[in-house]
């Protein structure tokens, strides 16, 4: 079991809804349309607050890919979004796409008590992320100027994610960057990059990674999916939802949630039971 936590937030509005949607890979034959139109349509159906997209909008960081992820981007009736790049936007000096389509790599935003920062975790032509030690300050600074619940998203993963094979791509600093979040009480982690959904918890901080909502390119029986969270003043709640599909509820945590049993990732329990 878990420890139960006794934080409280203090939000404005109740509950505040953050919709997280990473890894479309435009320009990928892996690219499917159709999930890519499903979620968005979906999303202005269910109406959140915010949604924070983390990353590898485009798969080579070409400019008409850019222009393609924008305009499915543009159909989107939220008016609170928050986009970093991965990899792939940061491929063929796509970085000065992305700052002229959907502007700065480093950004900050605060909605009803919730404050969210997106950093550019990419390192251009590589695959591997570095948030870099210049921005340290930057980052402690940002978050210890609010009370409120923090959010912190980049493309990277901080943690490695099981299932995902052998750890290449993790961000070089991810140990000092962890540290930082902690000290600066950073409540959620974003993180896309590897396509499989995973939680993990990290004293009081919980990292949250996306699968990807529009792409083939799938691990094991992974679907493409994103992560709605749900932010309340003594509960947040983080779900797991499917294009076409139903939802499931993956991480709960505050004052009201009481105990949460930890599960196995699906590919890890599947290699458990085939090896009894």
């Amino acid at each position: 079991m878990s420890r139960v936590s006794s934080k409280t937030y203090p939000v404005k509005k109740s509950p505040v809804v953050v919709a997280h949607i990473s890894d479309f890979h435009i320009g990928s034959y892996h690219f499917v349309a159709n999930l890519m139109n499903r979620t968005i349509h979906e999303l202005n159906e269910l109406r959140p607050d915010i949604v924070v997209v983390t990353g590898d909008l485009t798969n080579e960081g070409f400019r008409q890919e850019y222009l393609t992820a924008k305009s499915y981007l543009d159909n989107l009736e939220c008016e609170n979004i928050v986009i970093v790049p991965g990899n792939h936007d940061s491929r063929n000096v796509g970085y000065l796409h992305f700052q002229e389509l959907f502007g700065p790599l480093f950004r900050c935003l605060e909605y009803e008590g919730v404050f969210i920062m997106g950093v550019d975790s990419s390192e251009p032509d590589l695959d591997d992320g570095k948030i870099g030690r210049e921005k340290y300050g930057w980052i402690v600074n940002n978050f210890q100027s609010t009370d409120g619940f923090k959010i912190f998203a980049l493309h990277h993963h901080l943690l490695p994610v099981p299932g995902t094979g052998r750890e290449r791509n993790i961000v070089y600093d991810a140990g000092d960057i962890l540290e930082l979040l902690i000290y600066a009480g950073v409540d959620l982690v974003l993180t896309g990059h590897k396509h499989v959904p995973y939680v993990w918890r990290l004293e009081d901080m919980y990292l949250v990674n996306a699968g990807t909502i529009s792409s083939l390119r799938l691990r094991g029986h992974t679907k493409p999916c994103y992560n709605l969270i749900e932010i309340r003043e003594d509960d947040v709640r983080v779900l797991r939802k499917y294009p076409f599909g139903g939802s499931d509820v993956i991480a709960r945590f505050g004052a009201g949630a009481g105990e949460t049993q930890r599960e196995l990732s699906g590919v890890v329990r599947e290699i458990i039971s085939t090896d009894i």
